[in-house]
């Protein structure tokens, strides 16, 4: 039976802990890489959380393979990595994504606005 978008969702939630602000503001001051998933033009309308890297979802899988040329170094295996998007979904399945290439260390802060709401900061991109 084919996988659908509901079934891959629930396979990323399972695996991929959604944590809020509060929690990825302490993560992000130990260290943790704040990673924006969404695409150059939503960045561009909405701004970013202010300290977070910009690799676009669909660029992830090339980024994060360390065996390309293409790998950035930001991302590492013995890091934490908190993923945000416009709503979560997409920083669930590239969560998903990286946890499925060896990164252990994922979680899923949901959207921009999640992160606006939790009292975090924006900047323009």
């Amino acid at each position: 039976m084919p996988l659908t978008v509901k079934d891959m969702m629930e396979a990323a939630n399972a695996v991929v802990e959604r944590i809020d602000t509060g929690r990825t503001k302490d993560l992000v001051a130990q260290g943790a890489l704040l990673l924006d998933v969404r695409d150059a033009v939503e960045l561009q309308q909405t701004g970013r959380a202010i300290g977070a890297h910009h690799i676009p979802r669909a660029m992830l899988e090339f980024r994060a393979d360390d065996a390309l040329k293409s790998h950035d170094p930001e991302l590492r295996k013995d890091r934490v990595i908190v993923l945000y998007c416009a709503a979560g979904a997409r920083a669930a399945l590239a969560g998903k994504l990286l946890k499925d290439m060896g990164y252990d260390l994922v979680y899923n802060l949901g959207g921009l606005p999640d992160w606006v709401n939790g009292g975090g900061e924006v900047t323009p991109s």
